[in-house]
Parts: structure tokens; C-alpha cells; sequence
């Protein structure tokens, strides 16, 4: 195997392996702090949903909030949903994020 190919072959791995570590942090701080509400697939129970005013990832106004408009949200607390300020990091906010948007595809 010539080197070029070796090199496109480690970068391909070592990237594989970034972005599933992304994807489990997001996954992980997702359902250690935001799955009780909104759901493991991002649906919530309907009793939380009515109570708390909780609507599901793929609902046309939760699907509307730009990536930043969701992390300001999960950072400063909007409504019922308690600020993540100071509880999450930035990081963790942002990969949580990404993950709950993952459900309104």
C-alpha cells in the first residue's frame, strides 16, 4: 500500500472515530438530561407534553429554531424548561443539541 493511500486511510479512521465520539457525547448528555421530558426519540410522554407544554423534534415550530436558537434556549431556559447554564458545558449543550435535532429528520 503506497503512502497516500495509508494516510487517506488513517485520516478516514481517525475521523470515523471523532465523529462517533460526537455523537455518543451528544446521545449521552442528551439522555442523562433532556430524555425525561422530551423523550428517547425526541417524543414526549403525552402527560409531560400537556403539562409541561413539551412538543416533539419533529413538530413544524420545534423543526423552525435555527441550531443557535435551540442552544440559547437549552442554555438560558425558556418556558417551563429550566436553564442548562452552569449545569452543562458549553460542548455539552451544543452536542445535545445536535443530537435532538437528529429526531425531526
Amino acid at each position: 500500500m503506497s503512502k497516500t493511500i495509508r494516510f487517506a486511510v488513517a485520516l478516514a479512521a481517525v475521523l470515523f472515530v471523532g465523529a462517533m465520539g460526537f455523537a455518543q457525547s451528544g446521545e449521552a448528555t442528551y439522555k442523562a438530561k433532556c430524555q425525561s421530558c422530551h423523550g428517547a426519540e425526541g417524543t414526549p410522554n403525552p402527560g409531560i407534553a400537556k403539562m409541561m407544554g413539551v412538543k416533539p423534534a419533529n413538530d413544524a415550530a420545534v423543526k423552525a429554531h435555527s441550531e443557535a436558537q435551540m442552544i440559547a434556549i437549552t442554555t438560558d431556559g425558556k418556558g417551563k424548561m429550566p436553564a442548562f447554564k452552569g449545569k452543562l458545558t458549553d460542548a455539552q449543550i451544543k452536542d445535545s443539541v445536535a443530537y435532538f435535532r437528529t429526531f425531526a429528520k
